[in-house]
């Protein structure tokens, strides 16, 4: 995975905006305004996605590329460096553990919504 494909692969996903609140290096991916994924883009090697704190502990514990949340809540955010020996689908997996939290978190209206544009989207 390289950061194109990284990108590609957040906007793929239903109801996901990106920007720089944090500078113009920092990339965020957001899902109905709440943050799942975010990167570097001067050192484009590792992203920040939340998790469960059993599983992010686990993977710590699993993975040398899995580390505590750089800037972030350590125990419910990882840094996943993706220049190393993960697989493109272990990455995602992670990917898709963080936008699933988030995307539960939200209030159900808000979610509703999303799902709705996206079916939009799809018969467009």
């Amino acid at each position: 995975m390289n950061i194109e494909s990284l990108r590609e692969y957040c906007i793929s996903k239903a109801g996901v905006t990106e920007g720089f609140p944090f500078g113009e290096d920092t990339l965020v991916f957001k899902v109905g305004g709440k943050i799942f994924l975010l990167t570097s883009l001067n050192h484009p090697i590792s992203f920040n996605v939340k998790c469960v704190p059993e599983k992010a502990i686990q993977l710590r514990e699993l993975y040398t590329e899995v580390t505590p949340g750089y800037h972030m809540n350590k125990k419910h955010w990882n840094t996943v460096f993706y220049n190393g020996s993960l697989t493109n689908h272990q990455l995602k997996e992670m990917i898709n553990h963080s936008y699933d939290l988030v995307f539960q978190s939200l209030p159900k209206i808000k979610q509703e919504e999303i799902k709705n544009d996206e079916l939009d989207r799809k018969e467009s």
